[in-house]
């Protein structure tokens, strides 16, 4: 099937942010409360059972599809155009400096051609796609482009879990970049809106954590680290002899024995600190910086009550959770104390539901 892998140009105005994590499905819906204020008006989180996706890649596609729809039947919405995004790891970037000047077409063709030298795959087996970054040369004869490529089975799996599920993909994203718009909002709650400040993004997802560094919007390192929640699930199930669902249900809950805090959950939290802290010494070796002035703490570990305390105490850095929907207004449909406990998770879902109002 054709699809316009429209990474960068949204088609759509009314869109759902639909992101698809290995542990989770989440949907998220903004509206427009005027005077510049964002309103999310709904969202859903909707947990996959495990392998239905892994390492970015959909394992049983009915599953998957299963979980968007009783996720989007939950959200009780109208919409059904969504804004999907690949794994950095599936997407091949490069920035290039073509002519400036050139009509809509022959630009296409010139990144083609450059294109074809950065692809390790035929063109035709690749989605393609393209945005001008702007003026490369103060003479203004140079244009910096943004090239992405994808293989095309890489799109179609992820638009045949939307259709699947009665919904239509209308933008295909990259989950960094997704983060990234996210992240933008969370920067401006920072004092002096984080200007000319070095701030990391720590990711904790199930099975890896994924460290990016910004100034002033611009990303000066990314580090992906194999270290998740399914290390502390894993713990959990060898202690107390649970099954991985009853282990994930236990930690949601607080249902677990006494003795979890201290035996397992702390170990964790200490151990997570330690990664970050190994993540930032990685940054600091290999770039001019030495020093991070904040910590932003993205991914479902994030709520772990205490952490942000943890991995300040360990890196001596000012450490905040994530939560790009903080000076937002909430609809009636949103329960405040339910959203700051999913927001740190809900990234990549907020950045893509941002691509609604893209000009």
């Amino acid at each position: 099937m054709a699809f316009d892998f429209s990474m960068f140009r949204p088609r759509a105005r009314s869109l759902i942010g639909l992101d698809i994590s290995s542990s989770a499905v989440k949907m998220v819906e903004l509206g427009d409360a005027g005077k510049g204020v964002l309103r999310i008006e709904r969202y859903a989180i909707e947990a996959l059972p495990r392998d239905a996706v892994s390492d970015g890649n959909i394992g049983n596609l009915e599953m998957v599809a299963e979980a968007v729809k009783i996720a989007w039947k939950r959200m009780g919405t109208a919409t059904r155009q969504v804004a999907m995004a690949l794994p950095a790891a599936a997407v091949i970037t490069k920035k290039i400096i073509v002519p400036a000047g050139q009509r809509e077409e022959d630009l296409e063709a010139t990144v083609e051609a450059e294109a074809n030298q950065y692809i390790p795959f035929a063109l035709e087996e690749v989605n393609l796609d393209f945005q001008p970054l702007g003026n490369a040369s103060a003479s203004g004869e140079e244009l910096e482009v943004l090239i992405a490529a994808s293989r095309k089975e890489k799109v179609e799996d992820r638009v045949a879990v939307a259709e699947a599920a009665g919904l239509k993909a209308v933008v295909m994203d990259v989950e960094s970049y997704a983060a990234q718009a996210a992240f933008h909002i969370i920067e401006q709650q920072l004092p002096e809106g984080g200007r000319n400040k070095v701030i990391a993004l720590i990711d904790v997802g199930a099975n890896v954590t994924n460290v990016t560094v910004f100034r002033n919007d611009q990303p000066l390192y990314a580090r992906e680290q194999a270290f998740g929640g399914h290390q502390l699930t894993l713990e959990i199930t060898r202690q107390y002899g649970l099954s991985p669902d009853e282990a994930e249900l236990g930690k949601r809950n607080g249902t677990l024995p006494e003795n979890y805090d201290s035996e397992l959950l702390r170990p964790f939290m200490d151990g997570l600190a330690l990664e970050v802290s190994r993540a930032l010494q990685f940054f600091f070796t290999s770039t001019q910086y030495n020093q991070v002035d904040h910590l932003v703490l993205a991914g479902g570990c994030a709520v772990i009550p205490g952490l942000d305390e943890v991995v300040a105490g360990r890196t001596q850095i000012h450490t905040l959770i994530a939560n790009p929907f903080a000076d937002m207004m909430l609809s009636n449909r949103v329960k405040p104390k339910n959203l700051a406990t999913d927001a740190p998770s809900l990234m990549v879902a907020c950045g893509l539901a941002l691509r609604s109002f893209d000009e």
